[in-house]
């Protein structure tokens, strides 16, 4: 009995103990200190953590067992600017600003576009590509030279894409396909006049797939910007990387890698 004011004693230090090891391994999982901001943590670890898809070509997606893509090319460059190792939290479209927002890692490269929603949402890095609405016709079609010359065509488009409503807009008719290669099937089928999509799908086409049956007819004159997506309240790590991607362009890395998946530079 009289042992037992002791062994409560001893019952108690080492569950502080414990909770004190407890709570030293979590500060060391990858989360900075409350008082210490990303960009520093970053550099302290070496680590800069990206979250990408993985499964989105040719901007993120595997050879083998490799991660690799232009945008996992470009945010590794970015990593060499900034001294530190990159590591991919590979991670589904639908659940990529989730996990940022939860620190599971600290930005996201996969194609990220401006939207007037992320620019109050997020911190966005300076863009790093840029892209447009394109027609595609084949290569003897000289009727199509412009969107205004949709009007009363057949093109071929996916319903769940904003180029659906371009077509649409313009006063096309639509022919509805799940995707680019079906689309481009039709056109080189005559049974569409055009496709409406993104240059930089078209590009990559012809990079890994040369077709001189098709063309770009017509090019949109607004751009989509793509960027790197950070928390709010993070704005020493974007601004690292403003400058990073600022190197990158100007010693040409940017360029080279651009024409590496696409054939030309689409960084300016």
């Amino acid at each position: 009995m009289k042992r037992t004011a002791p062994l409560l004693a001893i019952t108690a230090v080492l569950a502080l103990a414990l909770s004190a090891c407890g709570a030293s391994s979590t500060e060391s999982s990858g989360s900075p200190a409350a008082d210490e901001n990303l960009l520093q943590h970053v550099k302290d670890s070496g680590v800069l953590t990206v979250g990408t898809e993985g499964t989105y070509r040719p901007f993120s997606f595997h050879e083998g067992d490799q991660l690799t893509g232009f945008d996992v090319e470009v945010i590794e460059a970015v990593g060499d600017q900034l001294g530190v190792k990159v590591e991919f939290q590979e991670t589904q479209w639908d659940g990529i600003f989730a996990g940022l927002e939860a620190e599971r890692f600290d930005v996201i490269a996969n194609q990220v576009n401006v939207t007037p929603e992320r620019e109050e949402k997020y911190l966005l890095s300076e863009p790093y590509n840029f892209s447009s609405g394109v027609i595609v016709t084949k290569s003897d079609n000289n009727d199509i030279t412009s969107f205004d010359s949709l009007e009363g065509k057949t093109t071929a488009q996916s319903l769940t894409s904003s180029f659906h409503d371009d077509a649409k807009d313009a006063g096309a008719k639509i022919q509805a396909v799940e995707g680019w290669a079906q689309a481009v099937t039709l056109l080189k089928q005559g049974r569409v006049d055009a496709t409406v999509n993104d240059k930089l799908t078209f590009l990559d086409s012809q990079t890994t797939n040369p077709d001189d049956g098709i063309k770009i007819a017509a090019e949109s004159e607004e751009k989509s910007e793509t960027v790197v997506a950070l928390k709010k309240d993070q704005p020493e790590l974007r601004d690292a990387i403003n400058t990073a991607l600022d190197e990158l362009s100007a010693d040409g890395t940017l360029t080279k890698i651009s024409e590496k998946y696409f054939g030309e530079d689409i960084t300016k």
